[in-house]
């Protein structure tokens, strides 16, 4: 269950580090802020703890974080719209190649388009979502051969999740953590360019942006 080396984290006994030492009694357990902690062997039976162990040697590490969007910045692209968006450059094949299954299912069901809700149609979040998703594949520094997605979660008053669900090609904390926030740095400065807003509880004194 555990070997001296593993990371663990065990919050019960305030322990999140490296395995130490190994006794019949006790397991000591060096923090990442350079504190010992000692745990009862017995414990690691009796109680629950977070060994990252198979993280570490899958080669991997998860990113699964999510950017809350205001849901009323959501809205379909219009037709002289198609060719600003193609601009960008990670999602001008996918408008290309969903434009046309959207004319040709319209075209069958002949949708009247003089009203945008009528038939299918490219939207901002859509086209937001594809783009996150094309940035991840194409990122030096995600793991090409674990899970890459983008998905929404369940909408809730503070908006509609949108979470970026893959893993780093390093399990080195210090590494991890700046691939993660250049991520999010980048997707998040993004979101304008679709039209979208992020959502934040901004309080009264200030005007909301």
């Amino acid at each position: 269950m555990v070997r001296i080396g593993d990371w663990i984290t065990m919050p019960k006994y305030n322990a999140d580090g490296d395995v130490s030492q190994i006794t019949l009694t006790t397991v000591k357990v060096q923090n990442f802020d350079k504190t010992i902690s000692t745990i009862p062997t017995y414990a690691l039976i009796s109680d629950s703890f977070q060994n990252w162990r198979g993280m570490q040697e899958s080669g991997g590490r998860r990113i699964k974080r999510a950017i809350w969007l205001k849901q009323s910045s959501f809205r379909y692209i219009e037709d002289n719209e198609i060719e600003k968006f193609k601009k960008i450059q990670l999602i001008s094949d996918y408008i290309d190649e969903r434009q046309e299954v959207i004319n040709e299912f319209n075209t069958e069901i002949g949708a009247d388009r003089s009203l945008r809700v009528n038939g299918r149609n490219l939207t901002n979040i859509g086209l937001y979502r594809k783009y996150a998703e094309n940035y991840l594949r194409s990122h030096p520094e995600i793991n090409k051969n674990m899970t890459i997605m983008v998905r929404q979660l369940a909408p809730t008053e503070f908006g509609l999740p949108i979470e970026i669900y893959c893993f780093t090609d390093t399990v080195v904390w210090k590494d991890y953590e700046s691939i993660m926030g250049d991520i999010f740095d980048h997707l998040i400065s993004a979101v304008r360019y679709f039209d979208l807003k992020v959502f934040e509880n901004l309080s009264d004194s200030g005007p909301e942006q």
